[in-house]
């Protein structure tokens, strides 16, 4: 599978954006704490490890917390996996090269199988990026050097614009001293429109992805946000959704409940909840209702990232629905 074209505006977790604001406090707090903290034995001072071991022991500490900080980029692994050996290496010099800018951790399967089974892999090896303690899928299987480039570079931006959080930029060869590192170019347009999303301003944020995109409708990272905007204005319109569930209970043919309750699941986070509702929704209706349920399909699928394993899935049975 290749690397797919990163956006935190496309996270599958989408509490993400009201936790926008405790995100960034919790960066300040973990690198004040951080400061605060004595060095390892035999460590210099500001000393930062860029590729680590991780079990199921430390990982709160060292991935979870750690986010909170920094891009943790997660690389699951196993010694007798030769794409492993492959991707392990490229991984690991790409991480002292970014100086910093994210963490690789790694994981190894076989003696971790409850994180293998809590991030649901389905086959190594499988990368991972935790953003204040929200995991992200980014892609499986060996992959070319340039396309892990640019997912790399996509994550580290959106961890910044979307949560403060910039990581520690160090240079390995100078015993844990900070080097500078220039900031990457930034779309004012598009930092607007997300600034908006993250401090709940849905209509500004639809308004300025919808500017962004007049201008530039091959931009997308702009057409993931305004996805991930007008589905939480549909929820937000929604209250609690126990009306919404309720309609949708009582009439499977309800096509307009079918869609709350669509977006009330992907919300939420039951990713293949929402999909799979609608896939039936589709399945089971006709004329103008199925082509409504199928664009909204389509829509959702756009927010969550199209080389998502959970999108190819609902494509495939979209596609055994249609035809």
């Amino acid at each position: 599978m290749q690397p797919r074209n990163m956006s935190m505006s496309g996270a599958v977790d989408l509490s993400a954006v009201k936790a926008a604001a405790e995100a960034k406090q919790k960066a300040e707090e973990a690198r004040a704490r951080r400061a605060a903290e004595p060095a390892g034995e035999g460590a210099p001072a500001g000393a930062v490890s860029l590729v680590i071991d991780v079990d199921e022991a430390d990982f709160e500490r060292e991935v979870l917390q750690r986010s909170a900080e920094v891009p943790v980029v997660i690389d699951f692994w196993a010694d007798w996996c030769q794409p492993c050996k492959q991707l392990g290496p490229i991984l690991e010099n790409l991480a002292r090269e970014y100086a910093g800018r994210f963490v690789l951790a790694k994981i190894d399967v076989d003696r971790n199988q409850m994180l293998f089974q809590q991030f649901g892999v389905q086959g190594i090896p499988a990368v991972f990026a935790v953003i204040a303690g929200q995991a992200l899928p980014l892609f499986q299987g060996a992959a070319p050097e340039a396309q892990i480039r640019q997912v790399l570079d996509q994550l580290i931006l959106a961890a910044e614009q979307r949560f403060g959080i910039t990581g520690t930029p160090v240079d390995p060869a100078a015993e844990g001293e900070p080097a500078m590192v220039p900031e990457p170019p930034s779309d004012p347009a598009l930092a607007a429109a997300h600034e908006a999303l993250d401090t709940g301003d849905l209509g500004g944020a639809i308004r300025a992805y919808e500017n962004v995109l007049s201008d530039d409708p091959g931009n997308t990272e702009a057409r993931l946000g305004l996805g991930q905007a007008q589905l939480l204005y549909r929820v937000q319109e929604l209250g609690d959704g126990r009306e919404a569930r309720k309609k949708a209970a009582d009439d499977p043919a309800n096509v307009e409940a079918q869609l709350a309750v669509a977006d009330l699941d992907l919300a939420g986070g039951h990713v293949e909840d929402a999909f799979a509702r609608l896939v039936d929704t589709v399945r089971r209706s006709s004329g103008e209702d199925r082509t409504t349920a199928r664009v909204r399909l389509l829509e959702l699928f756009e927010v969550v990232g199209p080389d998502d394993p959970r999108v190819i899935s609902a494509r495939s049975a979209l596609s055994r629905v249609l035809f």
